[in-house]
């Protein structure tokens, strides 16, 4: 006897999750279990533009992988390699303990492999594609997302960037992507990770 049932549309590009009830630490183990990853900027955009501007994902913030870093002396800047994602729970606990997650100077020059220094100035979506800081953050997606921000029904024209002041010690903030209705924007969490917080994760799929 043959099947009856046919799946004739399947999951495909990335596969999404969140968890919003839970600190920081514990939401990624969650999503870790379950075969899911947070994902970076690039990715994260990709499943905005995949999935369109009224999905929950657009409408919804959340914690993605890259970091930021407060150095002295430096400045402030995104990385790829943040020092929380490889320390959640000392992180979190940090946070708890209403501190800042503060680094040595072995984190220090790990996370500032491949960074992109950056400040709080907001960045016109026209030139995503352009712009050092857009195009090294989103990617393989950056022009086409800036795109995307720009035809939503927001007309989103700049995308604001907000950032703390650099302190005596470095330490690393985990970035927040916003939503859609906050112009996209980027910050840094705000110390926030020891709250029930959005993380969101992915997979991908064929």
């Amino acid at each position: 006897m043959t099947n009856e049932i046919v799946v004739d549309v399947m999951p495909r590009g990335l596969v999404s999750a969140i968890v919003d009830t839970k600190p920081f630490d514990v939401a990624k183990n969650l999503l870790e279990e379950a075969g899911y990853h947070i994902p970076c900027l690039e990715e994260n955009a990709e499943l905005r533009m995949q999935e369109g501007e009224n999905s929950p994902v657009c409408n919804l913030g959340n914690y993605v992988s890259d970091g930021i870093l407060y150095v002295p002396q430096k400045g402030i800047f995104w990385t790829p390699n943040s020092p929380i994602m490889k320390n959640p729970k000392q992180a979190t606990q940090c946070h708890r303990d209403r501190s800042e997650f503060y680094l040595t100077p072995e984190q220090v020059e790990e996370s500032l492999v491949d960074a992109v220094k950056i400040n709080s100035e907001s960045i016109p979506t026209n030139i995503f594609g352009e712009n050092e800081f857009t195009a090294k953050v989103f990617g393989k997606n950056a022009q086409a997302y800036g795109e995307f921000l720009r035809d939503s029904r927001y007309k989103i024209q700049e995308m604001p960037i907000w950032l703390v002041n650099v302190s005596n010690k470095p330490f690393a903030r985990q970035m927040w992507f916003g939503r859609l209705g906050g112009r996209s924007e980027l910050n840094d969490g705000n110390r926030n990770l020891n709250d029930s917080s959005r993380v969101r994760g992915v997979k991908r799929v064929a």
